[in-house]
């Protein structure tokens, strides 16, 4: 990294919607976003709750603390090779993921996301679990059940502290390992926007369990304490409001898991498509815990019918690796689009769940988790006349 970087946030695209300045917000153009299945790092969505750190990546330590046998510090050249390199796809999403669509029914708190606040990119560096069994982790199996691993990034957010979240230990010890301390992203050392030198990367789970600037791991008895997981990333009946959620914090379990998504990438919203020319609508799909996406309905008469899209993973370049973590991409063709129309979609997951019809039933007042039925106006070119 140049010296001239460490002055100044990191270059952007020009192409991005800014959906906050400070700290930088931002999500790519969505038709960009779905013609690759594999995110480039210049196109993936940026979420960051502070300024980008600057970091020197001499001078830093990653340090594993807490309720475990020894307590370690790891450069990034420990990291990179004193441990087995792990590669994972994985898509991240944030949990605001189509906030914009629940302000619109009623206004809620935080950046206002579309619906491309999601990307899917390759990941590479240490699992976790065997950073936490170099710091013996073992010693404590008797209480893994109980106990949390706690993460805290570098950059300085709410109550002057790091950016922090935490997951139960039995996600991070999960056999498979792919929880993991991310060095690399596309086969690229980390870009500053995503996390350099080192993000866990926590697939399944909402993007805001994959912290970045990554500065200390702590295993403890409790969730984390910081303000993203007490008081950020939680739902609520729609009838809670600000005056009445403060004694509901505490009561609350934090998000984890991702629910099942969707997305209609093609057609933009209020789209001119002549009446009767033949159409393919394009999107994304998605859930959490490795569930894998069984269908995608589309219907094009409110729901009173449907039609199952074809799904597919491979593309032209996708590295030949496991899709248990990342999103699915449909596409579902009609000889005759009925223009002007509502292109309505639903996916399901492999646990048989789907999404539900109504947003006002899943309105909240943080604005998140919103998986509605997507819904895009389609308007016919004898509209426009």
């Amino acid at each position: 990294m140049a010296a001239s970087d460490y002055n100044k946030e990191p270059s952007r695209a020009s192409d991005f919607t800014i959906n906050q300045t400070t700290p930088f917000n931002a999500e790519p153009p969505v038709a960009i976003l779905r013609e690759h299945f594999v995110t480039a790092n210049d196109k993936f969505y940026v979420r960051n709750h502070a300024p980008v750190p600057l970091i020197d990546e001499a001078s830093y330590k990653l340090s594993v603390e807490g309720l475990i046998a020894r307590h370690c510090k790891f450069s990034i050249w420990e990291l990179k090779h004193s441990f087995p390199q792990h590669t994972v796809m994985a898509t991240l999403m944030c949990a605001g993921n189509r906030r914009t669509e629940m302000s619109d029914i009623k206004a809620v708190r935080g950046v206002g996301w579309g619906c491309a606040a999601i990307s899917n990119a390759v990941w590479k560096g240490p699992r976790l679990r065997d950073v936490l069994f170099m710091a013996g982790i073992e010693k404590l199996e008797s209480l893994w059940d109980q106990l949390h691993v706690d993460f805290e990034g570098i950059d300085i957010c709410k109550d002057k502290r790091g950016y922090g979240s935490s997951i139960p230990l039995h996600k991070a010890l999960e056999k498979r390992g792919d929880v993991i301390l991310a060095v690399e992203m596309n086969g690229s050392e980390l870009p500053r926007d995503h996390g350099y030198p080192v993000r866990v990367i926590v697939p399944g789970y909402i993007g805001a369990r994959s912290v970045k600037w990554l500065k200390t791991i702590t295993i403890q008895m409790h969730e984390s304490t910081n303000y993203y997981q007490k008081k950020d990333y939680k739902l609520f009946l729609p009838e809670v409001d600000w005056d009445t959620v403060d004694e509901l914090w505490d009561k609350s379990p934090a998000i984890q898991e991702l629910n099942v998504q969707a997305a209609i990438t093609q057609p933009r919203d209020n789209e001119m498509i002549p009446k009767g020319s033949s159409y393919t609508v394009k999107g994304y799909a998605l859930s959490g815990g490795g569930r894998k996406i069984t269908r995608v309905d589309i219907s094009f008469d409110g729901g009173k019918s449907w039609k199952v899209a074809n799904m597919f993973t491979a593309s032209q370049n996708l590295p030949k690796m496991d899709t248990k973590w990342s999103w699915e991409f449909w596409e579902c063709s009609v000889k005759f689009m009925p223009s002007p129309c509502q292109i309505i979609c639903r996916a399901w997951d492999e646990g048989s769940n789907t999404m539900p019809e109504n947003i006002h039933q899943i309105w909240n007042l943080r604005g998140v988790m919103n998986n509605s039925w997507v819904r895009v106006n389609v308007v016919s070119d004898e509209a426009k006349l």
